[in-house]
């Protein structure tokens, strides 16, 4: 999901998001064209700290992020204090036990804020008290139509207002789900094209794409019902039955006539070789 980037990415992506080219560059820091042009190839292992300094500095950038020591580009040595985080929090996240970054993109997420504002105003039970009065209300209301009318609690009205009653938990449940759903089908749009992201083509979707060209190679194959069967088996797998060994194929029949799917292949006259060869040692 994520790509560690490398001292030439991140130079070249500076630039980029800047809208800058080499030359405006060059003449802002005072390096050479054809030296910038060259740190930001991915065969440069050759980079002067000078002008890696210089570059940090015009970029507003942290030298120990452009050097790969740290993933924060301007906020190296923020203290804990200032972040809130206890000792238990702070040892979770150094125990990569967790994936930080993950962590970090939920945070950065536009919809986590209401996340947490749903999630406490659950936790401190402040929206109860509104569920509870509007419940007695409704509750009071079908109490009174059916005691004043002798209507039937299964009435559609009073059916009704019962269901209009609200549990704060299912409420919260829904909404906290809402916003975490918001949240995390975002994060996994954004990485789809990764390198690390499974890919989008199962071996299903691949199979169901080659099946009319392999059933008609199949078609095409000559020999006894049970050779038939383990031709098309290692078709639809990728293995090529002509490639296999004899006793291999042989393997293949005795495993088939296990299946009770299978009906018992016909005799034939004018057997394969390999049909006959395993009659006889069956025999």
């Amino acid at each position: 999901m994520y790509v560690k980037l490398t001292i030439q990415e991140k130079l070249k992506d500076e630039r980029v998001n800047r809208h800058m080219s080499l030359a405006e560059l060059a003449e802002a820091t005072g390096i050479s064209k054809s030296t910038l042009d060259r740190y930001e190839k991915d065969d440069c292992t050759d980079m002067s700290p000078f002008n890696l300094a210089k570059l940090a500095e015009y970029y507003g950038l942290s030298l120990d992020y452009l050097m790969g020591l740290t993933e924060n580009k301007n906020h190296p040595n923020t203290s804990l204090s200032e972040l809130h985080l206890d000792d238990s929090t702070v040892d979770l996240l150094k125990s990569s036990t967790l994936n930080n970054r993950l962590i970090c993109e939920m945070i950065c997420h536009p919809v986590f804020p209401r996340l947490l504002a749903d999630m406490q105003i659950c936790v401190d039970r402040i929206a109860d008290m509104r569920f509870h009065d509007m419940n007695i209300v409704l509750d009071a209301a079908r109490q009174t139509v059916m005691e004043q009318y002798s209507t039937d609690e299964n009435d559609v009205y009073m059916r009704t207002l019962e269901l209009g009653q609200v549990s704060e938990d299912m409420f919260f449940k829904q909404v906290i789900h809402d916003d975490l759903d918001v949240i995390v089908k975002d994060i996994r749009t954004r990485h789809e094209t990764d390198k690390t992201t499974a890919e989008q083509e199962t071996l299903a979707n691949n199979l169901i794409k080659k099946i009319p060209m392999i059933l008609l190679d199949c078609l095409k194959f000559k020999g006894t019902l049970d050779e038939r069967r383990a031709y098309t088996i290692c078709q639809m797998n990728g293995i090529e039955y002509m490639t296999l060994s004899e006793e291999e194929r042989l393997t293949l029949i005795r495993v088939f006539k296990k299946s009770g799917l299978y009906p018992a292949a016909i005799s034939q006259r004018g057997k394969s070789k390999i049909r006959s060869l395993f009659d006889r040692k069956k025999s």
